[in-house]
């Protein structure tokens, strides 16, 4: 608990020395997983940004959004309007809302290992989509799959996603700059 040595009046702080414990490597190691966890959330939403505006994702995926970008008036208002982008963006928003719902209850019967297994071969699994897609179903699932992996590692990693996450939006907004204007 944060500010633990600040204790009410009347409590002894004596019971500290008598804590034995040390800092292990499964301790650093549970610490440095927790981390990346919530640096993956983050990662994931600076980056598909950055990968929504790149030209040779939109000729392969979105082929219209990629005209109307390229041959259409400098006006900025429409130019990425398309159900597909539409999906393909709030498809992992919405599942990971969905699968933070449904972690609560395999976390509460099967246990905190259980649920970030469970987000960890989900992540995996959409993480491997994403990368093989030859079409928008299969990106769209990917996607999914990566909600899902982010939804259960939410709910079992609860307030500290928060700091994790916007520190991990960091690396890929250097990226997306690096990626567009650096080459």
């Amino acid at each position: 608990m944060a500010g633990g040595s600040f204790g009410p009046a009347g409590v002894s702080k004596e019971r500290a020395q008598q804590y034995q414990g040390r800092v292990t490597p499964f301790v650093v190691v549970a610490c440095l997983v927790a981390a990346v966890g919530g640096s993956i959330f983050g990662y994931d939403i600076g980056i598909s940004g950055g990968v929504t505006s790149m030209d040779p994702f939109l000729k392969k995926f979105f082929p219209a959004v990629y005209r109307k970008k390229n041959f259409q008036s400098e006006n900025n208002y429409c130019k990425y309007d398309n159900q597909g982008l539409a999906a393909f963006t709030s498809s992992l928003y919405l599942a990971g809302l969905i699968a933070s719902l449904a972690a609560s209850p395999v976390t509460r019967k099967c246990g905190r290992r259980a649920s970030i297994v469970c987000g960890g071969l989900s992540f995996l699994l959409g993480a491997a989509l994403n990368a093989g897609a030859a079409n928008l179903a299969m990106l769209i699932l990917g996607r999914i799959m990566l909600g899902v992996g982010i939804g259960f590692g939410n709910q079992v990693s609860g307030r500290r996603i928060t700091t994790c996450s916007s520190i991990g939006a960091i690396p890929p907004g250097f990226l997306n700059y690096a990626n567009k204007f650096g080459t």
